[in-house]
């Protein structure tokens, strides 16, 4: 009978993983033991992917509030300091900027407005629009931009986090004055030490203010690079791609992930004789429609992969094919016509006008995305994910 399914993803659950477990056979008895549980065979080319979260609790790589401190005040002493671009999270950056925070006598707390990085509003684009603000050009104080847009609540947290951000800061015995602006050269004009806690544009972010005159300019990835006193740290990222453990700790991202999922794979190769590839992996990389939020906290989607989830795509559009090439033809005509394509296309298709409309993202990017909505953040306690047929196509 003709094959009718192509790519499945499973969330497989695991024990709860604490610090100090065998990550490696853990991820590969829960492989094992739902393959036999679920009646699926493993094969070459199928792909495990183990959230970071896991990880990193494994490696028992989290840091305290005082530890984040401790390192900012090595970094700034004490001068006035410039908080910028942080995203508005609970879970991702208040724990941290309690120990930015404490770490200093004054916070200048810049944010970006309408949104932060990742899509959290402060305020409704079409008010802006409504208000006559630009938020590339107009620098707003605190109550500037309350007389303008009053006191606004997020949309699913319900939180206001300009006096949420306010109240963490001044808890721990740093003053604290919030303006709103896009442009980093902004902050330079209330000090000259700059921490920017933006993710994705933060080499461009630090660029600038060094070319500006900035005297100190470090950004969460140069936070706990280190141990301090002990405490995790994260040589590549440092505080970026942490999340909230405790009032008072944080998990940070793992670290020197390429160890584990080469061992995960050479253990799956022993047991079953069958090459699987593997990855760690964060935030995938989607957009919600309605809050407006985009998924990519983490610095990066995957920290570890092995080799043969590296590169692209290199696929053909099927519906292109139908509607042009083969358009005069159906049924076993057109499957065969298009099965012959598939099987004799260029080894690169960049360019090539069959392949418009595929999306020209690396493997590791759409499997982490796919492996982030399975898995899902809450409590369906399934930290691994087994994904067959990915790299099938029409033909297989």
């Amino acid at each position: 009978m003709e094959r009718m399914v192509g790519t499945v993803a499973r969330g497989l659950r695991a024990p709860i993983i604490r610090e100090g477990d065998d990550i490696t056979s853990i991820v590969v008895d829960s492989v094992l033991k739902a393959s036999a549980s679920e009646g699926f065979t493993i094969q070459d080319k199928d792909i495990v992917t183990i959230t970071e979260a896991v990880v990193a609790r494994a490696q028992g790589n989290y840091a305290t509030v005082d530890a984040i401190a401790t390192d900012v005040k090595a970094k700034f002493g004490e001068a006035t300091v410039g908080v910028i671009f942080p995203i508005l999270s609970r879970n991702r950056f208040a724990i941290c900027l309690r120990g930015i925070a404490k770490g200093l006598k004054k916070v200048v707390l810049m944010l970006s407005y309408p949104s932060d990085e990742v899509g959290n509003h402060l305020v409704d684009l079409d008010l802006l629009d409504e208000k006559g603000v630009n938020p590339w050009t107009d620098v707003l104080t605190e109550a500037e931009f309350r007389n303008l847009f009053g006191y606004n609540k997020h949309t699913f947290t319900g939180v206001d986090y300009i006096e949420y951000y306010k109240s963490l800061i001044k808890e721990v015995g740093a003053e604290c004055e919030v303006i709103f602006s896009n442009n980093p050269k902004t902050i330079l004009d209330y000090t000259t030490n700059v921490l920017t806690c933006d993710i994705h544009s933060r080499f461009r972010t630090k660029r600038i203010l060094k070319a500006n005159g900035a005297t100190k300019v470090y950004g969460l990835d140069d936070i706990l690079v280190e141990s301090v006193d002990g405490n995790g740290y994260n040589e590549a990222y440092g505080l970026l791609g942490s999340n909230k453990a405790t009032e008072e700790t944080v998990k940070l991202f793992p670290r020197n992930c390429q160890p584990v999922v080469d061992a995960i794979q050479a253990a799956l190769k022993e047991k079953t004789g069958k090459t699987v590839e593997v990855m760690v992996y964060g935030d995938g990389a989607f957009k919600d429609p309605v809050g407006k939020i985009w998924e990519l906290a983490d610095p990066v989607v995957s920290p570890a992969f092995t080799k043969g989830l590296e590169g692209q795509p290199n696929e053909i559009k099927l519906k292109y094919l139908a509607d042009n090439d083969f358009a005069h033809l159906s049924g076993d005509e057109l499957k065969n016509a298009i099965s012959e394509y598939i099987k004799n296309k260029d080894a690169d298709l960049v360019g090539n006008m069959a392949s418009q409309g595929t999306t020209p993202r690396r493997l590791t990017d759409l499997i982490g995305s796919l492996s982030d909505l399975t898995s899902g953040s809450g409590d369906k306690g399934t930290p691994i994910i087994y994904i067959q047929g990915y790299f099938d196509n029409y033909t297989k």
